[in-house]
């Protein structure tokens, strides 16, 4: 068992996710600082941090390891049509079970969770700990945030706009262009440059995308506390949510398993496939909250991603580490 907390925390399931329950406990007790009428202004601030986030995941992000994971392309459309496809239909299948409006608002943001990219540094964490294809897997992991720029807006458009709610397509792209894919394409460009840099203090950067991600809910929640969004969600809601989001992880993760049985990938590439096609971002999830969903609506529509990030951890940790002891015990396939 320690093994598998050990795992967790390294692959980011440590005090910054007691850190997160905290940022959404303060948003209740203390919601002003982060609502537009403050004058801190701290939702702008957030924007700027996001930024700076996504250009240190490009300058980490060497040009040699995209085009070495460029080979298995079957491992490759596999991973995406999970991210983009699998996800989001299974959501579309489930829609007519959320009947009253507040339920469509749950569904929208248990939907939003669907069309996100998948995670990067805890997919990699978990393929090496599991003994897998750890090129495939940054290449994967990395490509998804990308790809996402532009799949999860317009999966969100095709939704939001056979409702009331407008969506202007273009805007969040570009919005989204010049917050994400414009600092990970220059941070990529300078990688020759700093790429050692970044490398050097990644233990720094990596508390600086923690600290900025924990501002982007802590505005978030707050804006939705104030306008009493979360009053017809009470504790066995937010069971029920959690029970769905770890059947839909272990739903995902066995079906990727027989594909991948299939397809007969070799050992190394079935954990990537299943790993790296089974996560979701928590960082992409509260980047696009702000662009996709300004005011009130962004809190509530963290509330899946921040409940799957925190069971995908648990769970892939538990998996990683049996996989792992196949190989130690000579059991691998």
């Amino acid at each position: 068992m320690s093994k598998t907390f050990e795992t967790a925390r390294k692959a980011g399931l440590d005090g910054f996710m007691l850190a997160l329950m905290s940022m959404i406990l303060l948003a209740w007790l203390w919601p002003y600082p982060g609502m537009k009428t403050s004058p801190l202004h701290l939702s702008e601030i957030s924007s700027y941090a996001v930024s700076i986030i996504f250009f240190f995941y490009g300058l980490r992000l060497s040009p040699e390891k995209l085009r070495a994971g460029l080979m298995n392309w079957q491992l490759h459309v596999m991973v995406h049509l999970s991210t983009f496809i699998l996800f989001p239909l299974i959501a579309l299948a489930f829609r007519p079970f959320f009947t009253t409006e507040e339920g469509q608002t749950l569904w929208l943001a248990i939907f939003f969770l669907t069309v996100l990219p998948s995670t990067v540094s805890s997919s990699v964490v978990m393929v090496s700990i599991a003994h897998g294809n750890i090129p495939a897997a940054i290449f994967n992991a990395s490509i998804s945030s990308l790809i996402g720029v532009f799949v999860t807006p317009l999966w969100m458009g095709m939704v939001m706009d056979a409702g009331p709610e407008h969506f202007d397509l273009l805007s969040v792209v570009g919005k989204l262009s010049l917050q994400v894919l414009l600092p990970v394409f220059a941070g990529i460009f300078l990688n020759k440059k700093w790429g050692h840099f970044a490398e050097r203090h990644k233990k720094f950067i990596r508390y600086f995308d923690q600290s900025s991600i924990l501002l982007i809910v802590y505005t978030s929640f707050c804006e939705s506390f104030g306008e009493h969004l979360f009053s017809s969600l009470g504790i066995k809601e937010i069971v029920f949510l959690a029970a769905g989001m770890l059947a839909l992880f272990f739903g995902i993760y066995f079906l990727l398993t027989f594909i991948g049985g299939l397809l007969k990938f070799n050992r190394e590439d079935r954990i990537t496939a299943v790993f790296c096609g089974s996560k979701k971002s928590l960082v992409q999830g509260a980047v696009m909250s702000k662009v996709l969903f300004a005011g009130p609506q962004a809190g509530i529509m963290l509330l899946p991603i921040m409940i799957y990030h925190a069971l995908q951890l648990i769970a892939a940790s538990i998996i990683a580490q049996r996989l792992a002891r196949e190989v130690t015990d000579g059991k691998a396939v």
